[in-house]
């Protein structure tokens, strides 16, 4: 029996109750078989990371088309800025949203934020695609507008789909359940590629009539990001708030309690509820700005979220780096050029798709089969240590690899992208939602991710300035011994986060939970 059950004084007897009633209802989420409602949850989230990945980097596909129609006196290619402004822009928006809604899914519910995010990037995917010259604004310019605003829908879906996939999961499974909607990013990256293929080969003879039917091509590309949005839209407006925001956050026990119950069978919310059930009330820690730096203020807490937001921000220096910059890479296992428009474009295309088969894909569902069995901490060390081996002998070894064979450099390449996602691509997604408090969970997934997003940017905008120094792709090497660097540093801060396999949430969330229920004096004289 708990602490204030022992005191005599019998007005502490309601929060006893009510404290029983809050780990009952969370041992039923812990322990619950695995069912429809958790496959179903796993599908509305996974969606939005389909369309979240296929977004992002279907620019990197249509930057190439959009140099043949808008930039034939700059050689057929972007001018650098551009290039850069085109890409990076998502970065900036997603970095803007993963804080903000991070923010704001703890503070108004999971449920009320969830949808949101979506019915933006449907208006400027929408936007985007429908973007011209005129006297005032080139298309750029307009569709980089349209691509910052894009990112801000982008990044509120990453802590807002973490932390509702992570608190509605089971104990056993909730690792599984994470990296199987993060694995849809590999899905949409590869989505990306084969659309575009399939778009362009069905304009190959209008587009090797007239090169300007490229206009048509890349506006169905981009356009066609907004399908899987607009399709689970409804499942995501409609989808119960998890029962730990409405005991932990609303502090309506008894409604959390059969909220938990009735998503256990049916997958819902329980309904209506009288006046009592609403009413019935508790005294948990609450969130605010003296609150949030006691609790990260204490070094046990404080150095996870630093360890799980530097993680982030090491993996994305080089994931973004490469992946939205990858034609040297296609240039080096033959898969670049050609005698016109179409034929590059095929190319590029197509080389985008071997490289993601090979590596991309498979990296991610290895991940979802082994992080319950191997654990989220092993993978991500794991993951860092190869990738930091993989960039120093692609880094220093560049030029004699590619001299001596370019298919060694595909195989080199193809075990970063592997452990890329066998590795700290997907546990940097999954730990930030397992391991701060319900009132700050989702807050310290969106500090974690828009971490990563400032080293996607910094990435860009560096590699893009860099590169080129001493002519082109003369820099590469160099950049790739810079990422070898920063993935050493990822091993470090790596040790800094727990390790999360078979840990209940509120186990990990870094505070006392035997008496989580109670009046605030009591919590203080416990303290």
């Amino acid at each position: 029996m708990s602490e204030i059950a022992n005191l005599p004084d019998q007005a502490h007897q309601p929060y006893i109750d009510l404290d029983d009633r809050r780990r009952a209802a969370l041992a039923e989420i812990d322990n619950a078989k695995f069912g429809w409602f958790h496959i179903r949850a796993c599908i509305v989230s996974g969606i939005g990371f389909f369309t979240d990945a296929y977004d992002i980097f279907a620019i990197n596909l249509v930057a190439s088309m959009l140099g043949y129609i808008y930039f034939i006196n700059n050689k057929n290619k972007l001018p650098a800025n551009v290039d850069t402004a085109v890409k990076v822009a998502a970065s900036v928006g997603t970095m803007v949203g993963q804080f903000v809604f991070g923010w704001l899914a703890d503070k108004v519910g999971r449920k009320r934020m969830y949808g949101v995010e979506l019915i933006i990037i449907i208006v400027a995917t929408i936007g985007q695609s429908l973007a011209a010259n005129s006297p005032a604004l080139s298309v750029w310019s307009a569709i980089v507008f349209w691509r910052l605003i894009l990112g801000v829908g982008i990044g509120g879906d990453y802590p807002l789909s973490a932390v509702i996939t992570s608190e509605f999961a089971t104990t056993r499974r909730r690792g599984a359940m994470m990296a199987a909607v993060f694995a849809m990013q590999g899905i949409g990256i590869l989505a990306a590629a084969v659309v575009a293929l399939i778009v362009l080969v069905a304009y190959k003879d209008a587009i090797q009539a007239d090169i300007n039917y490229l206009d048509q091509v890349w506006r169905l590309v981009l356009g066609f990001g907004c399908v899987p949005a607009v399709c689970a839209l409804y499942f995501r407006l409609t989808i119960p708030e998890t029962p730990r925001f409405t005991m932990d956050i609303e502090q309506k026990i008894d409604k959390g309690a059969k909220d938990a119950a009735a998503f256990l069978e049916r997958g819902a919310a329980a309904g209506d509820y009288s006046e009592a059930d609403v009413m019935a009330r508790s005294e948990v820690p609450k969130a605010s700005w003296a609150d949030f730096v006691a609790h990260f203020g204490q070094w046990k807490n404080g150095k996870v979220l630093f360890g799980a937001a530097y993680s982030w921000f090491a993996l994305d220096v080089a994931w973004y780096g490469l992946g939205l910059n990858n034609s040297f890479i296609l240039s080096s296992i033959g898969f670049a050029g050609g005698s016109d428009a179409y034929t590059t474009l095929f190319n590029t295309i197509v080389g985008n798709i071997i490289i993601n088969l090979l590596g991309s894909v498979p990296g991610y569902w290895i991940t979802v089969f082994t992080v319950d069995k191997i654990g989220r901490k092993p993978i991500q060390l794991g993951g860092f240590v190869m990738l930091t081996i993989l960039f120093l002998i692609l880094g220093f070894g560049y030029n004699a690899i590619l001299s001596y064979s370019s298919a060694l450099f595909l195989v080199l390449f193809t075990l970063a992208q592997l452990f890329f996602n066998f590795g700290p691509n997907s546990t940097t997604f999954i730990v930030p939602g397992e391991v701060f408090p319900t009132r700050y969970r989702s807050t310290g997934h969106g500090i974690s991710a828009a971490s990563g997003k400032f080293g996607a940017v910094v990435a860009q905008v560096g590699f893009g300035a860099l590169k080129d120094i001493g002519g082109t792709n003369m820099w590469i090497d160099h950049l790739l011994q810079i990422f070898a660097f920063v993935m050493l540093t990822g091993v470090f801060s790596t040790l800094l986060i727990p390790e999360t396999k078979g840990r209940s949430l509120e186990d990990l969330s870094g505070e006392d939970q035997a008496n989580f229920v109670g009046p605030e004096k009591e919590k203080a004289s416990r303290a």
